[in-house]
């Protein structure tokens, strides 16, 4: 298997919902682990996400986990980017993205010449959109 780069985002309780929405945006296939399936069924966490990916056809693939600590600071340390130059795809994820989002930039030409935007999902994760060559 060859080397790959992917974002591996932690949620305080709602790693469930959020891969299965992001499932909806770009599809593929889900995996999810509770943590009761890796031996801990008698803790609060037992229903709660160990480890889940999704990986889709165009070769994303996303992982997340709720975090047993407490400790979770959503979004405010990671921004996971999709960039490249198919227009009608990367709009299409970011219409869903952006849905009930907080859009810091919308998505529009910038000064580097690319179309380019930013928000933050409904779980407090920040995306940004990255069209290249697309003179708006």
């Amino acid at each position: 298997m060859a080397s790959r780069l992917n974002p591996y985002i932690t949620f305080a309780g709602d790693a469930r919902q959020a891969l299965e929405f992001y499932k909806e945006v770009f599809g593929g296939t889900l995996a999810l682990n509770t943590y009761a399936e890796f031996g801990q069924k008698d803790t609060p966490m037992a229903d709660k996400i160990m480890h889940g990916m999704l990986e889709t056809s165009g070769d994303f693939t996303l992982m997340a986990a709720d975090t047993p600590t407490g400790d979770h600071n959503p979004g405010n340390n990671i921004a996971v980017s999709l960039s490249g130059d198919d227009d009608a795809e990367l709009r299409g994820y970011w219409e869903k993205l952006s849905e009930g989002a907080s859009v810091t930039v919308p998505l529009d030409k910038q000064m580097w010449g690319d179309v380019f935007g930013m928000c933050t999902d409904r779980f407090g994760i920040t995306w940004m959109v990255n069209i290249a060559g697309q003179g708006g």
